[in-house]
């Protein structure tokens, strides 16, 4: 009974016939990507201007409703970015969900705390860090050059942000009211605050108090770094170094020609993104290249094979079982 169970299952997972267009449509490509320059209260603050947010998979925590999701189709788990010219500040604020980064190029400094000093920690390319739930983290790209970070928010909704009061304060000084549902608005383009909707308070003492202080010690603790030298090694999961809930897993991959990753059942959402080299998704008859810095969502219903003509490195999230 359950050999026949497992070829029906076969059967109906390579029923679907893939074509190119339907497998593009779960790529997001880098050169690609639609930023939002005004996704955030702080868009305004001096040395945060540049910034730019990128939602990839879900909606993520933007408080622009014009923000765009390059793919709506639910994780139970979101997929982000953020790119940074050198000395860009994204400001101190907290997440209800887990909140993961890795870095695809640029190096970077996370403060934490309220004011960005009760821990700091340093990473480059292909390091990743988990930022505990409830605590203020901010960031800046401390390097020459303009980076990016991978993101990933665990849940389907990973609620609103949290942020420092002086976030609110800098704010207020260049135009930008914070509503309570999340949405931002901007008094500098004549929009009017609307009167059935409040202002999101500014976050008081008590709210502070309540949230999770990091120290120095507990900074390295969040960080998983490629240094380590494993070409393949779990990440984020039960049995991996950051092992606490996140509802998704992480692992990376180096692939070869002769190191290949075949994939015929997908039980889970999974995303595949490209830190370096190049990588060939094959499926029934044909084979999608990918280059760093592209994303592409798996689908359950075929079954892929992944190579790579270069040594590419990639890094998986996968949602819960």
């Amino acid at each position: 009974m359950h050999e026949d169970q497992s070829q029906i299952s076969a059967e109906i997972r390579s029923s679907k016939i893939w074509d190119r267009a339907a497998m593009e449509a779960r790529v997001v490509r880098y050169a690609d990507l639609r930023p939002c320059y005004n996704a955030f209260i702080d868009t305004r603050t001096p040395g945060s201007q540049a910034k730019e947010n990128f939602t990839v998979i879900g909606p993520g925590v933007s408080e622009n409703p014009d923000q765009y999701v390059h793919i709506a189709e639910p994780h139970g788990f979101n997929i982000g970015g953020a790119r940074q010219p050198p000395n860009c500040v994204n400001s101190q604020h907290s997440h209800d969900t887990a909140e993961v980064f890795l870095v695809h190029t640029g190096q970077w400094r996370f403060d934490l705390g309220e004011d960005g000093t009760d821990a700091q920690v340093l990473i480059g390319p292909g390091d990743v860090i988990s930022l505990p739930t409830k605590m203020f983290r901010g960031f800046t790209n401390v390097g020459d050059s303009v980076g990016y970070l991978f993101a990933v928010l665990g849940g389907d909704d990973p609620g609103k942000v949290l942020w420092a009061p002086k976030v609110f304060e800098l704010a207020a000084e260049h135009g930008l009211v914070l509503l309570e549902t999340g949405r931002l608005i901007d008094q500098t383009a004549g929009e009017a605050v609307p009167d059935d909707v409040a202002v999101m308070p500014t976050t008081t003492a008590a709210q502070i108090a309540a949230l999770t202080r990091a120290t120095a010690q507990m900074g390295e603790g969040l960080v998983w770094r490629q240094s380590t030298g494993q070409p393949n090694a779990d990440i984020i999961g039960p049995v991996a170094p950051l092992n606490w809930p996140h509802d998704f897993t992480l692992d990376r991959l180096e692939l070869s020609e002769h190191n290949q990753v075949t994939l015929d059942t997908i039980d889970r959402p999974t995303v595949v993104f490209v830190q370096s080299g190049h990588v060939q998704v094959a499926w029934q008859s044909d084979v999608l290249t990918l280059g760093p810095g592209d994303t592409i969502t798996l689908p359950q219903t075929v079954t892929l094979s992944l190579t790579s003509p270069d040594r590419g490195v990639i890094y998986r999230v996968a949602g819960q079982a």
